[in-house]
This record gives structure tokens, C-alpha cells and sequence, in this order.
């Protein structure tokens, strides 16, 4: 009896919605092996276009287990890589070194060199295994994909992004050292230190939670350069732990899961009119994570 090889095959950044139909329909013919690839292709192609990541390898590898992927391959893509033909592709990757006996892959998947390949020339040329195509699910009119789950994170509309993920957007990163004046004033944040390629929300207050070392808080979260203090700073990621003091978070790694959008950034004529928001804000943080 051969063993089946079921083989699903994308970058899944994000592992959204549509990827996740992906897998499921790949789990319909055995224990599934997600072959992906980084860095980003655009990388190679267009280095100055190159996406912002949604989460990272290491994150995309842990959600695609999460969403059945048995294991995940991850392939570098470097120039040479980019270069291997369509028919290559699949007799020396698919074929040769993954055995698939079912390939399962979107609708709009490309593939080879400069994309000769699609779901029908893989079809065509299928050498020992069997291809599904999976159409793009749609939500409110439009497909679900990476690039419009990072503009509606880019925008600050985070409720629409975790719709499309199934999850909250988040953002990982090690605590750093800010100007600590949140604790002078009573709120002492978390400073998050980010990757480059962080997909980062839209300056503005958000309702989310912070997690770190396997506590979880309700958190008021701020994006933004503090334009009611005086002085040039770089734009900050700084999450408040509702009603947590004492808290020595530093040097940790944090994760920061956005629920809601609760307001622009706004300057301030003086600490107590920001005093009073930021009350306010937390106030209706908490009545938002309580749903």
C-alpha cells in the first residue's frame, strides 16, 4: 500500500482564513506536509516592494501546526531557487524529494521561473500525484488575502484583519527600555522592541492583551510618538497592563494581540487632560475585552 503524501504549497503569511481552507482540503488526503519558502519571493524580485510580515517564520510555522500541518518545509528562496523551471519544480521538489502523492494548492498559485507555472500547467504536468485548487474565499465582496489583511492592519482597522485571520493580530517582540515616564504618571507600558518587517497598526489607541511568560492581561495599547510631550522621539509600540503594577517585564519576550480600535492619537494641552483620557480609555478597554 503507498503511503499517502498529501502536500500543500504557499507562503500562508498570516495563516488567515483562506489559508486555512488550504489545509483543510489538503488533510483530505492524508497527514499534510505545508511546503513554504522564505524569505518573501518579492524579496528576490522586487526588493523594494518586499510585504511587511503579518508574523513571523517562526510564528507561521507554529500556526500552520496549529491548523493541521503535520510538518512544515521551509524552503529558502534565493536567486538559483527563482530561476528553477516549472517542470523542475515539480519533478525534483514535488516528485523527487517530497514524494507527494496530492498537491493542494490556491487558485492564483504560481510557480518556476519569472511564474510560468500555474494550477493548470501543475495539473498538465503532474507526475505521480493528484491536484486540488482551492478557490480564494471571499468576505464582504473581496478575497480574503495577506496583502488586504495587512492594509486593514496598516489602517488601524484591526477588527476586520482578526476577522479575516480568526484571531487577533498580533505583534511579538522583546521589552525595552522606553523613556519610562508611564510609571511617573501611574500607567507604566511595556515597550515593545519589533523586527523591521513588522506589520505595525496605524498610530492610535487600542483595546488588546499583553502577554508575557504565560500571563495574560487586559491592556490599553498606544502606537505613536507622544505628540503632547515636548522633544523628537521615534514612533513607539507600548502596551499598559490594566491595573497590573510592580510589573518587571524587561528583556522578555511580549506578545501584544490588538481587539479593538479605540481612538486616534490625539495631542494634549498638559498631563491632566491626558490623564483623564487615558482613564477613559482603560475604562472602555475593559469593557470591550470583557465580551
Amino acid at each position: 500500500m503507498i503511503a499517502m503524501k498529501s502536500v500543500a504549497i504557499g507562503i500562508f503569511d498570516g495563516v488567515h482564513r483562506g489559508h486555512q481552507q488550504i489545509l483543510a482540503e489538503a488533510a483530505k488526503y492524508g497527514p499534510v506536509t505545508v511546503l513554504t519558502f522564505d524569505p518573501h519571493p518579492t524579496s528576490i524580485f522586487a526588493p523594494e516592494r518586499t510585504p511587511s510580515a503579518l508574523v513571523s517564520l517562526k510564528d507561521r510555522i507554529t500556526l500552520l501546526k496549529e491548523n493541521g500541518a503535520s510538518e512544515v518545509l521551509v524552503l529558502p528562496f534565493t536567486k538559483e531557487f527563482a530561476n528553477l523551471s516549472a517542470k523542475d519544480f515539480i519533478k525534483e521538489i514535488l516528485s523527487k524529494e517530497l514524494g507527494a502523492t496530492h498537491v493542494t494548492v490556491g487558485s492564483n498559485f504560481t510557480f518556476g521561473h519569472k511564474a510560468a507555472g500555474n494550477v493548470a500547467y501543475l495539473r498538465e504536468h503532474a507526475h505521480g500525484f493528484e491536484v486540488s485548487s482551492v478557490h480564494l474565499e471571499e468576505n464582504r465582496g473581496s478575497a480574503i488575502s495577506s496583502s488586504r489583511i495587512r492594509a486593514l492592519v496598516v489602517d488601524g482597522d484591526v477588527e476586520r484583519a482578526n476577522e479575516l485571520l480568526t484571531r487577533p493580530f498580533y505583534l511579538r517582540g522583546p521589552v525595552v527600555h522606553g523613556e519610562k515616564r508611564g510609571r511617573t504618571i501611574g500607567y507604566p507600558t511595556a515597550n515593545l522592541g519589533l523586527a523591521d518587517n513588522a506589520t505595525i497598526p496605524a498610530d492610535g489607541v487600542y483595546a488588546g492583551w499583553l502577554t508575557v511568560s504565560g500571563q495574560r492581561w487586559k491592556a490599553a495599547i498606544s502606537i505613536g510618538t507622544n505628540p503632547t510631550f515636548p522633544g523628537v522621539r521615534g514612533r513607539q509600540v507600548e502596551a499598559y497592563a490594566i491595573d497590573e503594577t510592580g510589573l518587571d517585564l524587561y528583556d522578555q519576550e511580549a506578545k501584544l494581540e490588538f481587539g479593538y480600535r479605540l481612538r486616534d492619537t490625539l495631542k494634549f494641552e498638559g498631563l491632566d487632560p491626558l490623564l483623564v483620557q487615558m482613564k477613559q480609555d482603560c475604562i472602555r478597554a475593559k469593557e470591550l475585552l470583557a465580551q
